[in-house]
C-alpha cells in the first residue's frame, strides 16, 4: 500500500514538472519574442537609416574597412575576432549575432578593454563593452592638435590646411569617460571630469538602457530623481552635487540638460564673434549637414539650404576657432550628454568661450555668473580626485578621502581600504547609507593621537579634513635624524586640525607656548559650533547648502556681520554677503600694519607675508636661500639665482634646519587651510608669529594672544 501511494505521488510530481517545465518553454519563447520585437523597432535595426544605407551608391555597395566595424554585423563580428577589419562587409542593419555569439543561450560577445581614438584603453566588465566599441567617436584631443600642428600656424592666423574634425555620431561612451580618454578637446594646462560617478547598479550602458529597444529605463531613475516618470522627464534631472549655475542665468535648479544647452548657446556665439572681428569670415553651424561648419555668406548667423553645400564648407579656420567648433560638435552629436557626463561637456565648452574671448578685447560673450564646475567635493576635474589617473586606483593610504567608497570602508571596517577606483567626485553613498539617513561616526583620531567628538555628522567631515601630520610628525623627525630635513605637509584643507587648534596639536606648538583651543568664539553663539551646523544651513535658509562646501550659508552670518566690513553690524544682504569681509569688533591690529579696519582674512595674510619674509631672511642668512610656490610639489625649493621666483629652472627641492621646518610647517598650515581666519584666527596667529620669533625674527609689533 505503501508503495503505490508513492508511485501515485511520483507520477503527480512528474507531471507537475512537466507542465512547470513547459511553463518554462513557454515563458522563454514568450521572452524571447518580446526582445526580438524591441530590437526589430531599434536604430540598430532600421534597415532604412543612413548608418547602413550611406554606402549604397558605392561601386560595389559595400561597407569600407574603415566603416565596416560600427556599421555593419559581419564588420563588427570581424574585429571581435582579433581587434580588427580585414575586409569590406555586406551593407545591412545590425542582426542578433552581432552582439550575441550563440542566439540560443543568449552568451554575449566579451571585450575585457576598449581602446578609444585618443589611443588610451579603458577596462570594461560588462556589455558596455559591446555598446562602447562604437560609441566612442572617431576622433580625440590628439586628432585635432595633430591638424592644427600639420597647419604649422599661430592661434589666430587662418589656414586652408585646417580642417574641421568630427567626432562622429552618439560618442556617448567619450562623454562618459571624459578626460580618461579624451574625446573632446580638451585645453592645455586645464583639467576635466572623468567618468561619470552614478549611483552603484548604474555604471554602465545596459543599466540605463535596454539593451534590445536602446530605450532608456526611465522606471529605474525615480527611485532619486522621484519626478521622472517618463522619457519626455529625463531633462529635468539634475544632480543632487550640482549647486552651481554653470550657463549663468541665475537658475541652480534647471536640469543639466538645459545648463548644457545655455552653455552651448554661448559657444556658439563666441564662435561667430570670433569669426567675424578676428578671422573676418563669418561662419555658421548646420548640425544636419556635412561638413556642419559653412560660410554664413549673407552674414545673417543662419545657414540656409543655398548655404549648406560641401564647396561652401568653412576653409579658413584658425586653430582657436577649430577646438572650439570640435567641442560644439561633440556636444550636439551626443543628445545624451547631459546624461552620460555633463559636467565635462561644459568644461569642454566653458574652456572654449574663454579661449575665444581671450582673442578679442574685452571678451565678446559675457561669462559673469557662469561656473566651469562645482565645488570641491564634486569637482570631478580637481587634483584632488585627478592626481591618480595614470596610477589606475587610489592606493590605501589615499583612498579614505579621495575615492567615493574610502570613507565608508574606513567608517564599516575602522581601516583603510587596500585601494580604491579612481572616483569622478564623491557619490550620495560616500556620507550617506540610504538617503537622507547619513553614515554613523564616533570619535575621530588626529594625527597626533589625540580623538576628538563633536557630537553629530560633524564627524564625517572631520575624518578626512584633519591633516595628514602633526607637531607630533616633525618632532618625530627631527629626532629621528641630525637634518637637513625634507619638508613635512599638512596636507590640503585640514580645517578641523585649525578648528580645534591646541586641543589636537595640528600646528607646530612651541614649547613653552600656549595655544587657543577650540575655536575661540563664545561656541560662536552656540548656534555655529560643528561643520554641520555652519555648513549644512541649520538656520532653514538652504537645508541643503552643505553639499556646496564652497562656504556657509550668508543667510546665517549677514545679522551679525554685515555684508562687508564697508556695512554696519547687523543687517545687510546676503546677496552682497562677503565671508572674506568678516571683522568680529574684537579684533585687535595682528597683522601690526596700522589698520584696524581689514578684515580678518587680511590680517593672517599679513601675518603670513611676515613669516614668509622671515624665512627667506633665515636662508639667506645661512647661504641657502629658498623660495615657495603653492602650486608646485613639494611646494619649497633651492632659490639658486636668489631673485624671490620659482623659475622652471628651478626644481631642487629644499632641506631644512630644524627651525626652518617647523616654520615652513605652519606656514603651509596657514597657506593649505584658507579659511583659518574663520576656523580659528588665534590658533592660526599663534602659529605664525611663533614662528617668526623662532627664525629670530621681531615679534614686539604683533598682537596675537
Amino acid at each position: 500500500m505503501k508503495m503505490k501511494k508513492l508511485t501515485i505521488l511520483s507520477i503527480v510530481f512528474l507531471a507537475l514538472c512537466l507542465v512547470s517545465w513547459q511553463g518554462c518553454k513557454i515563458a522563454e519563447v514568450v521572452y524571447e519574442t518580446i526582445q526580438e520585437s524591441l530590437f526589430a523597432h531599434s536604430g540598430h535595426a532600421d534597415n532604412t537609416g543612413e548608418a547602413f544605407r550611406h554606402w549604397d551608391e558605392e561601386d560595389p555597395p559595400m561597407v569600407p574597412t574603415g566603416c565596416a566595424k560600427c556599421h555593419s554585423t559581419g564588420g563588427f563580428i570581424d574585429f571581435s575576432e582579433d581587434g580588427s577589419v580585414d575586409a569590406a562587409a555586406d551593407p545591412g542593419a545590425f542582426t542578433c549575432d552581432l552582439c550575441h555569439t550563440n542566439s540560443e543561450s543568449g552568451a554575449l560577445r566579451s571585450f575585457a578593454s576598449v581602446t578609444f581614438p585618443s589611443g588610451e584603453t579603458v577596462e570594461v566588465d560588462g556589455p558596455e563593452g559591446i555598446c562602447m566599441q562604437c560609441h566612442q567617436g572617431r576622433a580625440s584631443t590628439a586628432t585635432v592638435d595633430s591638424g592644427i600642428a600639420n597647419a604649422g600656424v599661430g592661434d589666430d592666423t587662418s589656414s586652408s590646411r585646417i580642417r574641421f574634425s568630427n567626432i562622429h555620431y552618439f560618442a556617448a561612451g567619450a562623454t562618459m569617460y571624459g578626460t580618461l580618454v579624451k574625446g573632446g578637446y580638451e585645453y592645455a594646462g586645464k583639467s576635466y571630469d572623468a567618468k561619470f560617478s552614478h549611483v552603484d547598479g548604474y555604471t554602465g550602458c545596459a543599466d540605463c538602457h535596454n539593451p534590445h529597444s536602446l530605450e532608456v529605463r526611465t522606471e529605474r531613475c525615480d527611485t532619486c530623481h522621484t519626478y521622472v516618470k517618463g522619457k519626455e522627464d529625463l531633462h529635468k534631472i539634475r544632480w543632487f552635487g550640482s549647486l552651481t549655475d554653470y550657463d549663468g542665468d541665475g537658475d541652480i535648479k534647471e536640469g543639466i540638460f538645459y545648463e548644457v544647452q545655455g552653455v552651448k548657446a554661448k559657444l556658439y556665439s563666441a564662435i561667430l564673434a570670433y569669426a567675424n572681428n578676428v578671422v573676418g569670415t563669418p561662419i555658421g553651424y548646420a548640425e544636419g549637414s556635412y561638413p556642419y561648419f559653412f560660410k554664413d555668406l549673407n552674414g545673417d548667423g543662419v545657414i540656409d539650404d543655398s548655404e549648406a553645400v560641401s564647396s561652401n564648407g568653412y576653409n579658413v579656420f584658425t586653430p582657436r576657432l577649430v577646438r572650439a567648433c570640435y567641442n560644439l560638435q561633440v556636444v550636439t552629436k551626443d543628445p545624451g550628454g547631459f546624461a552620460h557626463g555633463g559636467k565635462y561637456l561644459i568644461e569642454l565648452m566653458y574652456d572654449g568661450i574663454e579661449d575665444l574671448n581671450s582673442a578679442m578685447p574685452g571678451g565678446a560673450v559675457s561669462m559673469a555668473g557662469m561656473h566651469r564646475g562645482d565645488e570641491g567635493h564634486f569637482d570631478g576635474s580637481a587634483e584632488a580626485w585627478r592626481h591618480w589617473d595614470g596610477d589606475g586606483e587610489v592606493p590605501s593610504g589615499c583612498a579614505r578621502c579621495h575615492s567615493a567608497t574610502g570613507l565608508a570602508e574606513f567608517l564599516e571596517t575602522g581601516a583603510n581600504a587596500e585601494a580604491a577606483h579612481i572616483a569622478n567626485g564623491m557619490l550620495c553613498t560616500t556620507c550617506h547609507t540610504t538617503p537622507p539617513a547619513v553614515r554613523q561616526s564616533g570619535p575621530i583620531e588626529f594625527p597626533s593621537g589625540v580623538s576628538v567628538d563633536l557630537g553629530d555628522n560633524s564627524n564625517l567631515c572631520m575624518a578626512c579634513h584633519q591633516g595628514r601630520e602633526s607637531k607630533v610628525s616633525v618632532d618625530r623627525k627631527i629626532a629621528g635624524g641630525s637634518g637637513p630635513y625634507s619638508f613635512t605637509n599638512i596636507h590640503y584643507f585640514p580645517a578641523a586640525a585649525t578648528f580645534f587648534g591646541g586641543v589636537v596639536h595640528g600646528g607646530y606648538e612651541y614649547p613653552g607656548k600656549v595655544y587657543a583651543g577650540q575655536n575661540p568664539f563664545p561656541n560662536h553663539l552656540g548656534k555655529f559650533d560643528t561643520c554641520v551646523k555652519c555648513h549644512m544651513g541649520t538656520m532653514g535658509v538652504d537645508p541643503n547648502n552643505g553639499h556646496n562646501v564652497k562656504s556657509p550659508n550668508p543667510a546665517d552670518c549677514v545679522g551679525c556681520h554685515g555684508q562687508d566690513i564697508s556695512q554696519p553690524y547687523p543687517g545687510g544682504d546676503p546677496a552682497n554677503f562677503m565671508f572674506t569681509g568678516i571683522r568680529p569688533g574684537n579684533i585687535p591690529d595682528l597683522d601690526a600694519d596700522g589698520n584696524v579696519a581689514e578684515s580678518l582674512q587680511s590680517e593672517i595674510l599679513g601675518l603670513e607675508a611676515a613669516l614668509y619674509k622671515q624665512i627667506r631672511a633665515f636662508g639667506f642668512a645661512i647661504g641657502d636661500p629658498v623660495v615657495y610656490d603653492s602650486h608646485s610639489y613639494p611646494y619649497w625649493f633651492k632659490d639658486t639665482n636668489g631673485n624671490g621666483v620659482k623659475d622652471p629652472s628651478e626644481t631642487g627641492r629644499y632641506n631644512f634646519t630644524a627651525n626652518m621646518l617647523k616654520a615652513a610647517y605652519n606656514y603651509q598650515m596657514s597657506q593649505k587651510e584658507p579659511c583659518g581666519y574663520i576656523h580659528n584666527h588665534r590658533y592660526v596667529a599663534q602659529l605664525l608669529v611663533d614662528s617668526i620669533g623662532d627664525l629670530g625674527g621681531s615679534i614686539a609689533p604683533y598682537t596675537w594672544r
